[in-house]
């Protein structure tokens, strides 16, 4: 959604923004905030986690469970209940249910098995982002909430075709909602490089970029069989080459769809009126364009 002057968005009686960038740019710390400033905070990832893959969030923990005699006797006999409780600030279920690819002694899963969940991944993002309209008018009708902010995970760019005027998740996305790329800085993208050194967590990647980048870890370390990667190791390099891929496509979502705000702005905003305040500087600083046409 283009507004011509920021008085336009000023005046747009009922707000709807998706915030998208990389983790730890803050999103959900903005998207908090605004809803302790009155509007409904909607989470992609709790929703992916609820909605669309909780079943099977739950359904790896039965199994592990399954594997210990104590716990598999009381789940036969239906004497125990396990449950995800997955919440906006707690994503773990779901990143221990996406897990890491490699040698299953450490940890790892098969490849076939790693890109199965990877799949079942990016049809619940596309499914939760599409969501978006639905909850707008939830928020407004059922909750009473003025102003609707969603909270996007940071594999957005991943799941959608930025060039694409079409592409049917932004085009929904932008017909209800203003883009907002929160843009991270050079010393930013090196601090979730170390900070996941000493954390590594699953990941999303698009399908041919995972084989690409599985084909050319294995040959730079010598490895031949799939088992015999390190699932660490291979998270590790990578999330790096993952954070390189994603910059340039979140920067054609917010060229051809958004706006872009500065890491550095975020930590100003205390208020829903200093956040409105930021957009309506960007807007009035954009040249008021229709959607760009995709590269030829």
């Amino acid at each position: 959604m283009r507004f011509s002057s920021g008085r336009d968005f000023r005046d747009w009686p009922s707000k709807a923004v998706t915030i998208f960038g990389m983790s730890g740019v803050g999103k959900t710390t903005l998207a908090r905030l605004l809803q302790h400033s009155g509007w409904f905070q909607y989470s992609v990832d709790y929703r992916i986690g609820t909605r669309y893959m909780g079943e099977h969030i739950v359904d790896n923990f039965k199994r592990e469970a399954m594997r210990v005699p104590f716990l598999r006797d009381l789940l036969m006999s239906d004497s125990i209940h396990i449950n995800s409780n997955i919440t906006f600030d707690n994503l773990s279920p779901l990143s221990t249910y996406l897990g890491k690819p490699g040698n299953p002694a450490r940890g790892g899963l098969s490849l076939a098995e790693y890109k199965r969940r990877q799949n079942q991944h990016r049809e619940a993002e596309i499914h939760a982002l599409l969501d978006v309209p639905a909850f707008i008018g939830k928020a407004r009708d059922i909750y009473q909430y003025p102003h609707f902010v969603c909270d996007s995970g940071g594999s957005l760019c991943e799941v959608v075709d930025p060039r694409n005027p079409d592409d049917p998740v932004l085009k929904c996305l932008a017909a209800n909602s203003l883009l907002l790329y929160i843009e991270g800085t050079p010393q930013h993208t090196r601090t979730l490089v170390e900070r996941f050194r000493r954390n590594p967590k699953p990941m999303y990647y698009q399908p041919a970029f995972l084989d690409a980048k599985w084909a050319e870890y294995k040959q730079a370390h010598g490895i031949v069989a799939d088992d015999d990667v390190d699932p660490d190791g291979f998270a590790v390099w990578g999330f790096e080459q993952l954070l390189l891929h994603r910059i340039p496509l979140y920067r054609a979502v917010a060229d051809n769809f958004g706006y872009t705000a500065r890491m550095q702005d975020i930590p100003d905003i205390h208020s829903d009126t200093d956040f409105i305040n930021l957009l309506t500087r960007l807007i009035d600083q954009t040249a008021a364009v229709p959607y760009a046409n995709p590269d030829p």
